[in-house]
């Protein structure tokens, strides 16, 4: 696989976007598959993300939180040394792996995207909210597999590029 924008080092995590490039935003589950390097569904996301060169592929900051809140939950439930060990080195696989691709602030268009999402009362969880705010809000693709969720987000652009 070639080194790509989606999957390499960025001097800065939250970089300005380039206005040449149209922006997708990797969801939480997809993120998780890149950071995996592993399996049949990674290899299509990865074969589909090589194929756009001319894409910026970035993470939603709220993606991260979700992925720091699994690991100190995980870190929290350790009942054995082993346990509470592989949890840390996860936090820190995780923290190592943050500064390795662009991220997406929740700003203020997000938050105005983020309120609207709330008051039209869509039933997906508040993570999954703050994602799609942060999509809608950069008028970016979001690719997730879990396109019953986000397809109920009007006006997203969303899509699954694992199967």
């Amino acid at each position: 696989m070639k080194s790509s924008n989606w999957g390499g080092s960025t001097a800065s995590p939250f970089g300005p976007r380039p206005r040449d490039l149209d922006v997708i935003v990797l969801d939480t589950d997809m993120l998780t598959l890149v950071q995996r390097r592993a399996g049949p569904e990674y290899d299509r996301l990865a074969s589909r993300l090589d194929r756009s060169p001319d894409q910026d592929v970035r993470v939603s900051i709220a993606s991260f939180e979700e992925q720091v809140r699994g690991w100190l939950a995980l870190i929290v439930r350790a009942r054995t040394t082993v346990r509470l060990i592989d949890a840390y080195s996860r936090l820190g696989a995780l923290l190592a792996d943050s500064g390795t691709r662009p991220v997406i602030e929740f700003d203020r268009l997000a938050y105005a995207e983020y309120v609207q999402l709330l008051k039209s009362k869509i039933r997906i969880g508040t993570m999954d909210l703050r994602i799609a705010a942060v999509s809608l809000a950069n008028d970016a693709l979001l690719l997730s597999r879990n396109l019953r969720d986000f397809s109920r987000v009007p006006g997203l652009r969303v899509e699954d590029w694992t199967s």
